[in-house]
Parts: structure tokens; sequence; C-alpha cells
């Protein structure tokens, strides 16, 4: 990739749609300040626990998923990186942060604050066995 990355509002990069690591990549690389250790660290847990797993980049936003759909997303905001469960509402325990669409559930993460780690590993194990999302 050649040039600078934009970031749009919020922080957030601005990358070409594309299917693969290297768009992903592409997006983990340009995340701004802390929130780009945060991004690494996503993909690598993610990778670590559904090691077949299919990415792309969609909508500014790295996509991860399986042969069925897409089980998590994350976007980067002004003060946190959210993490998108589609189906989150068939989690145990329920994703903390509430949607107003169907199953979705998000969680959080900002600058300082710790990372329960193992129910992150938990909640992805878990997102990934269920459908997931289609996208038409």
């Amino acid at each position: 990739m050649s040039g600078k990355v934009k970031l749009l509002s919020g922080g957030n990069p601005q990358i070409a749609k594309g299917d693969g690591d290297p768009p992903v990549q592409a997006y983990i690389a340009a995340m701004p300040d802390w929130k780009r250790a945060v991004g690494e660290a996503l993909d690598a847990m993610i990778v670590r626990e559904v090691p077949h797993v299919r990415k792309a980049v969609k909508w500014n936003s790295p996509f991860y998923g399986g042969p069925e759909g897409w089980f998590l997303v994350f976007h980067v905001f002004n003060r946190y990186v959210k993490i998108t469960f589609f189906d989150g509402m068939l989690m145990d325990p329920v994703p903390p942060v509430s949607s107003k669409s169907g199953n979705t559930r998000y969680f959080h993460i900002h600058e300082g604050e710790p990372v329960d780690t193992e129910q992150l590993a938990d909640w992805i194990r878990q997102a990934a066995a269920l459908p997931g999302w289609l996208m038409h």
C-alpha cells in the first residue's frame, strides 16, 4: 500500500475493501496510537482461537468469519475499539454492551483498562461456533 492511510471520523482507518489477510493487516497497521496494539492482539487471538478463520475488510472494518458467515468485526472510535459479535445474544455470558439490532452484542476496549483475555477468547470461540451473519 502506498501513501498515508486516511483516518475517518473517530480515527477509523479508511482501507479499501478486500478479502483475505493483507487488507486486514493494512487496517491494523493504520490503527492510530494505542489502538494498533489492540488490533494486533485481537487479530492474533482470533487466529489462535479459530485457526482457519476467513478475513476481509468491508465498510472500513476487519471482518472475521467461517464457512457459513461472519461472526466478528471490530471498528476504531475516538475513545475505544468496538468488537461486534453478530450472534452475541446466543453466547454465555452475553457480551456486555447491547445493540438495537437483533442478536448483536458489543465489547468495548478502552485505553488503560484491563481486558479479561480468557473471557474474550471464550467469546471468540463461541462466536465462531455459531452460524454467523450472512451478507446478501
